[in-house]
């Protein structure tokens, strides 16, 4: 089965929208872990046993993990394997290059990591992401409106009449099918997120900022219509508390997210 209508069926099931985001950081760990690798990957096994039947996928942030050196891909290979598998996987990776050495980034995520789905930086140019889309069965998120502040700089620069996030978007509509390809939204960009989802109402949508960004959820689900969407929230679940009932404040978090991100309310 595609992941397209693998993450379809899982959110019917649990009949949510909701993706947690695995951004490792030691710091904000609860009192009673140690701040290492080793107790971020007890604490993370944790998370994803308390929230599992209210999410339809996990996205791990390698950058988080990469920051450990070969001991990071280790602990990315065993939290990968961790993850039930009536869940999506997505690589936040943000991958690109040219020719082989995209190939070769390819082969890590989907051959080695064997991850459901990944997001790409299209900078490059289409051909720097197609080793990516020869995988047939999985889900490339394209970013093309980000959540931070600088996804102004170029995001939304005026060419043409058009948005450059608008033209990256028409360029990889018109190469790629709808199954899979899809692309990374900010929840902080309502206004664009609408434009977008006009453009590509078939194509899944990540959209992170909720929660600690504060992105707009309300305005992302009415412009949404009911497309294929998953919405990321990252330290409003996993870090929501040091105390020692951390545990509830996680479950607290994740149920009221999947209150809101309910496709059958």
């Amino acid at each position: 089965m595609k992941v397209y209508n693998k993450l379809l069926t899982i959110q019917k099931e649990k009949n949510t929208r909701l993706c947690i985001g695995i951004d490792p950081r030691k710091e904000l760990l609860p009192k009673q872990f140690q701040k290492n690798l080793n107790e971020l990957l007890k604490y993370f096994e944790l998370i994803i046993q308390i929230t599992n039947p209210f999410t339809c996928a996990y996205k791990i942030n390698f950058a988080f993990f990469e920051q450990f050196g070969y001991k990071g891909y280790k602990a990315i290979e065993s939290l990968k394997n961790y993850i039930p598998a009536n869940t999506i996987t997505i690589a936040d990776a943000k991958r690109s290059d040219i020719g082989s050495t995209s190939e070769a980034y390819a082969k890590s995520i989907y051959d080695y990591f064997n991850f459901d789905a990944t997001t790409l930086n299209p900078y490059l140019g289409v051909d720097s992401l197609l080793p990516f889309f020869e995988y047939q069965d999985r889900i490339n998120f394209v970013l093309i409106c980000t959540s931070n502040p600088g996804s102004s700089d170029f995001q939304k620069l005026k060419v043409k009449n058009k948005f450059l996030y608008e033209i990256v978007e028409e360029k990889f509509i018109a190469n790629f099918d709808s199954d899979i390809l899809g692309f990374v939204v900010g929840a902080t960009n309502p206004k664009e997120f609408k434009i977008i989802r006009k453009k590509a109402p078939k194509n899944f949508i990540l959209s992170p900022g909720i929660g600690a960004q504060g992105g707009d959820l309300k305005s992302i689900l009415s412009s949404n219509n009911d497309c294929p969407l998953v919405v990321n929230v990252s330290r409003d679940i996993i870090f929501p508390s040091q105390e020692r009932n951390f545990e509830k404040h996680i479950l607290d978090k994740t149920k009221f997210y999947w209150e809101l991100l309910k496709i059958e309310k």
